[in-house]
């Protein structure tokens, strides 16, 4: 049986912890076949993002289309855009498409450095309106107006960034009484990815068959053991162990 195809598009972190990196981990480890659209090149580590330089949006339209094209795709991940430009790029070509996407509204990195313009969260209107489902996490689900904001679209309220002792993720679908997840904290500075790597969890399990909220059971599940599982590299916000997360 092949693979499900899932296309992350997304920045690349030279460190390995979260972006295009995180997403094709993730997607190997859940028995999927990554492929990727580069929308940045980002210099950064565990301490913070130094430098950014956002591809065109012809460059980054030009990957997805080859990518659609010959070997296709059963699922996307979208995280960090690097520009309006590039977010509009991105929209045309998915509202093509009938497969399942998960937006993860990436405005911020968990090192503090900021990722997306003004401009570039005013286009995350278009990505959203078509989503499967969005994830943001606390500031960004604030950034985006809150939950009156979204009431309208199926969105994942990730409360990792929130205080207290139980993490709480909250599901919440049109017509819906919000389904919510709690989960004993994971005291760690090694978080480093983890909004990238649920996201493309998520996005894996669509691709693969499963319904919405088996495939967000299943993402939290595998952050969760990636997160115990992290090597403790850096001095920072430290990566994930994605590659020490066996049985899914």
């Amino acid at each position: 049986m092949k693979p499900a195809r899932i296309l992350a598009i997304a920045g690349s972190d030279c460190s390995g912890g979260a972006g295009l990196q995180a997403d094709l981990k993730t997607i190997i480890m859940l028995g999927g076949y990554g492929m990727s659209a580069i929308t940045a090149i980002t210099a950064q580590n565990t301490i913070g993002v130094f430098a950014v330089e956002a591809l065109s949006a012809q460059m980054v339209g030009a990957q997805v289309d080859t990518c659609v094209d010959d070997i296709g795709v059963d699922a996307v991940k979208i995280g960090m855009l690097g520009s309006a430009a590039i977010a509009h790029a991105v929209a045309d070509r998915l509202e093509k498409l009938s497969v399942p996407v998960v937006f993860d509204p990436v405005m911020v990195a968990t090192s503090g450095g900021v990722l997306a313009d003004g401009p570039t969260r005013e286009a995350f209107g278009r990505l959203m309106a078509l989503a499967t489902l969005t994830t943001p996490n606390v500031p960004e689900l604030a950034a985006l107006g809150g939950a009156e904001s979204l009431s309208g679209i199926p969105y994942l309220a990730k409360g990792g960034d929130a205080e207290g002792a139980l993490v709480e993720d909250r599901l919440c679908l049109p017509g819906a009484e919000p389904m919510v997840w709690h989960s004993e904290r994971i005291e760690t500075r090694h978080s480093h990815g983890t909004g990238c790597s649920l996201a493309s969890a998520i996005a894996t399990g669509l691709g693969q068959g499963l319904d919405l909220v088996a495939a967000v059971e299943r993402g939290r599940r595998f952050v969760r053991e990636a997160l115990l599982a992290a090597p403790g590299f850096g001095a920072g916000h430290g990566p994930l162990g994605h590659e020490a997360v066996k049985g899914f």
